[in-house]
């Protein structure tokens, strides 16, 4: 899929920041209300392999760590929410990067000392950690969380 000049990735442009921001949002917008209330899902992948692995294998990575946290969190309320029939064509997912293996562990740790649910992808049979997403959660719960890294380009 290609986008135009004016438009944005869906996992970029519908949490409500521009493309050309370089950090991710920190959930604390003027407007209040719904934008920081919407379902969000966090996907974090690591620049390293962006770098040296194909495209693919990296976005499938991601797609794994998503489809796993929303599968290990299919009976809570926001994931019920956020798969919704009525919610399906408007999902909302941020995708983001760090550095590489020790920044992703390091946020999983963090992830797990504030008790947000996520899913840390380790590929198999290689025992690598590729990324981690979280299972939905309103956006003004978790945002502050992420809002030190990069949106992956």
């Amino acid at each position: 899929m290609s986008y135009s000049a004016n438009a944005s990735p869906p996992d970029q442009g519908t949490v409500g920041e521009p493309p050309s921001q370089s950090r991710a949002d920190s959930g604390s917008g003027s407007g209040g209300g719904s934008s920081d209330d919407v379902l969000v899902q966090y996907v974090v992948l690591r620049r390293d392999l962006i770098d040296t692995w194909p495209l693919g294998s990296v976005v499938t990575q991601g797609c794994h760590a998503s489809v796993a946290a929303v599968w290990t969190h299919r009976d809570h309320p926001d994931t019920l929410g956020y798969c919704s029939d009525s919610n399906l064509d408007h999902m909302h997912k941020v995708t983001l990067e760090v550095k590489g293996e020790t920044q992703l562990k390091n946020l999983a740790e963090k992830l797990e000392a504030a008790s947000i649910q996520h899913k840390l992808w380790i590929e198999q049979p290689e025992n690598i950690p590729t990324c981690l997403a979280t299972r939905p959660y309103p956006k003004s719960q978790v945002a502050s969380l992420f809002k030190k890294l990069k949106l992956c380009k």
